[in-house]
């Protein structure tokens, strides 16, 4: 039991120290060193989110189906951004690496699970940061149920981890895929709720945006948010199954594509 104990730790402290390695490159490759250099990794879901929450408050109004605009849309728009840029950039992830792969600790896995935890990270600080400024100068307000809202976050960062893996795996093996990717997370995007509730929804309606998990993710942080002034239709249980699912299978696909790729 001592051997095996030893033989995690040291394969765990390997494994971070190669994360910690692709981390610290990625942010270097895509940023630079110069000007702000890392800072760029939340900086930019930080503008893209302050630009779209400035235009929804001027061009919409301050309200929204009764409710703050600019609260509606933060507690939306950035977890669209935490599934979809997670996975947009898990389609180039081994494309732009490869290299590294000579390296004898490297494995595909690596590749993805680095470039997910950094645009997790940052997409997480830009949110952080923008509903704390947006808090004190006094644009919305303080939210229902926090705790909540984080377990939102966790279970969609959760969510874009295993769909990361499973589009990374299946743009490096079928070409056509990652184009396809492109177009469907596109159509995705507006309907994962960012622009309305569930419960404004007719019933049919609801039905049919009920069976995307995004949905579910969405409606657990306006719930977090606005507390008892909604009612929201979400399913814990449901998103849970789904990202057991989507993690399982993206682990499968990275085993099964990345043996040829580790070979190369």
């Amino acid at each position: 039991m001592r051997m095996v104990m030893q033989t995690f730790l040291q394969s765990f402290h390997i494994q971070r120290r190669v994360i910690s390695a692709l981390l610290k490159r990625e942010i270097i490759t895509r940023y630079g060193r110069n000007n702000i250099g890392f800072m760029w990794l939340f900086v930019e879901p930080l503008v893209m989110t302050l630009i779209i929450a400035l235009f929804w408050k001027y061009a919409r109004g301050d309200t929204r189906a009764g409710l703050p605009v600019i609260a509606f849309m933060i507690t939306g728009y950035p977890i669209a951004m935490l599934w979809r840029n997670g996975a947009n950039r898990s389609s180039k992830a081994i494309g732009s690496n490869k290299g590294m792969l000579y390296h004898r600790n490297v494995r595909v896995l690596d590749l993805f699970l680095s470039r997910l935890l950094l645009e997790i990270f940052g997409t997480t600080t830009a949110f952080v940061l923008i509903m704390l400024g947006f808090y004190l100068v006094g644009w919305i307000s303080q939210p229902a149920d926090i705790l909540y809202m984080v377990y939102a976050w966790l279970l969609m960062a959760w969510f874009a981890l295993g769909l990361g893996l499973v589009v990374g795996s299946l743009s490096e093996r079928y070409e056509v895929f990652g184009r396809m990717w492109s177009m469907l997370s596109f159509v995705m995007f507006p309907l994962s709720g960012i622009f309305y509730m569930v419960d404004a929804l007719p019933k049919k309606a609801q039905e049919m945006v009920l069976h995307f998990p995004m949905v579910h993710g969405t409606e657990m942080m306006r719930q977090g948010y606005f507390g008892a002034r909604i009612h929201t239709h979400e399913d814990v249980v449901f998103v849970i199954v789904v990202n057991l699912v989507l993690l399982l299978l993206g682990l499968m696909l990275v085993k099964k594509y990345g043996r040829g790729i580790d070979a190369s």
